[in-house]
């Protein structure tokens, strides 16, 4: 369920559209939003009082853009770090949605510039959906979920289902990706008979949401972004579990930012908004 959202609103980007094709499901009407600006530290008084009342008036602009209910929204301004700062109010509201904007930086690169969205994905155990600057946010219909036998892609494919049972003609796309397999893509009746798939189908079945399947080989990261550009996907979600030991949560996990993550993979690669559900494991 998802009942609190936290959208980190920095006056750019398209995470306000995001939030508004969110809106228009039925699942999301009831949440509470947060709208949240953060006024980095700056370096006098003077500048930080600039900076403050530039801060409001974004906040401002963003509260009436997005035309919230005010008994489920509310405004919140902040001074600090942004990525701390994001993480704090995310704990402080119990937030089960974090929106951001994202540059869709590579990840070495991403370190480097020191990536706001990179560093509150690595560090917040809540979902978050990353909206990168250079896609184009579409009416929410067709809604991808990677599937294997992982609890982290039966909490996707329960995410999904609920937002998509009440979106006229909308459509769940369910992709398996074999890495081992070097056969063709299997599609149609011929995928949705295939065993990998079978308790996604039935649970779309259940719930008489239209659903198309696709099984491919190769790459996962590389499948799956190319299969969300081919369907015209409008959202994917994809799972992301937390494989920190408790002791390294206030750290970055290297392996991730370095290593060969799926997930990290897809948020920078994919035409698509990414939503990256946190399961531990």
């Amino acid at each position: 369920m998802i009942e609190k959202i936290l959208l980190a609103d920095s006056g750019t980007g398209h995470s306000q559209e995001m939030l508004k094709a969110l809106m228009e499901i039925p699942f999301i009407q009831r949440a509470f939003v947060t709208v949240l600006h953060v006024v980095p530290p700056q370096i006098s008084a003077d500048a930080m009082t600039e900076k403050w009342e530039e801060g409001g008036k974004t906040l401002a602009k963003a509260i009436q853009s997005l035309n919230l209910d005010p008994n489920h929204a509310a405004a919140m301004l902040r001074q600090g770090e942004p990525k701390d700062v994001v993480c704090k109010v995310a704990e402080e509201i119990n937030a089960d949605l974090i929106i951001m904007g994202s540059r869709g930086l590579k990840r070495l690169v991403s370190i480097l510039e020191n990536s706001v969205s990179q560093y509150v994905f690595q560090l917040s155990d809540r979902p978050m959906l990353l909206v990168k600057d250079d896609i184009f946010v579409r009416k929410i219909n067709r809604i991808m979920v990677a599937i294997d036998q992982s609890d982290a892609a039966k909490e996707c494919l329960k995410l999904a289902l609920s937002l998509l049972r009440d979106i006229k003609g909308g459509q769940l796309i369910l992709v398996h990706v074999d890495s081992n397999a070097k056969s063709a893509e299997k599609t149609g009746a011929e995928a949705e008979k295939d065993p990998s798939l079978a308790f996604a189908v039935a649970e779309a079945k259940k719930l008489g949401v239209a659903y198309r399947c696709l099984i491919a080989g190769g790459n996962a990261g590389e499948v799956i972004c190319r299969l969300a550009e081919e369907t015209k996907t409008d959202l994917l979600i994809l799972g992301s579990p937390d494989r920190r030991p408790s002791i390294a949560k206030g750290l970055p996990d290297l392996d991730r930012l370095l290593g060969k993550s799926l997930s990290d993979y897809v948020r920078v690669y994919a035409n698509c908004p990414v939503l990256l559900t946190r399961t531990t494991g």
